[in-house]
């Protein structure tokens, strides 16, 4: 879901997840949820990210922290090619920022496929600390190129 919109759109899509309290974290899976590579990353998964419990969500290769939910990771994303968006590195893990639902961000992993993707709510955890304790998980799929 988050790949065939575009940013603004796919944020927009998932601020009632965001939001919302219910046990389950209602999402989409990404159009490559069923790779093998995105298992390596899931059984990683911490148990919390920035001081946010991990949740359960109802779809394959997704996770969710926070309650009400404010990360939201979804792997099987299409590789996002060349992009104008600024690139962080964090634990040699490239990531794309797009900041265009301010204080919502969306961070895409560039140079591994598949990509992966992380949603998080800036008023609620740092994105940096969050990119920082991901990256391990995320590591798992090799990089075939960097945005630096």
């Amino acid at each position: 879901m988050i790949t065939v919109l575009g940013p603004a759109c796919a944020i927009a899509a998932l601020t009632p997840a965001l939001s919302g309290c219910t046990g389950t974290v209602p999402m989409e899976p990404a159009p490559r949820a069923d790779d093998p590579a995105c298992a390596e990353i899931i059984v990683r998964l911490p148990p919390t990210l920035g001081e946010q419990q991990k949740r359960r969500t109802n779809a394959q290769a997704t996770g969710a922290w926070g309650r009400p939910a404010s990360i939201l990771l979804s792997c099987g994303v299409i590789e996002p090619e060349v992009s104008s968006q600024s690139c962080v590195t964090v634990d040699d893990v490239d990531w794309l920022v797009d900041d265009t639902d301010d204080p919502t961000y969306r961070f895409t992993t560039y140079g591994r496929s598949p990509a992966t993707e992380l949603v998080i709510d800036s008023t609620a955890v740092s994105g940096n600390s969050v990119l920082a304790e991901i990256s391990p998980a995320v590591q798992r799929i090799p990089a075939t190129k960097r945005c630096h």
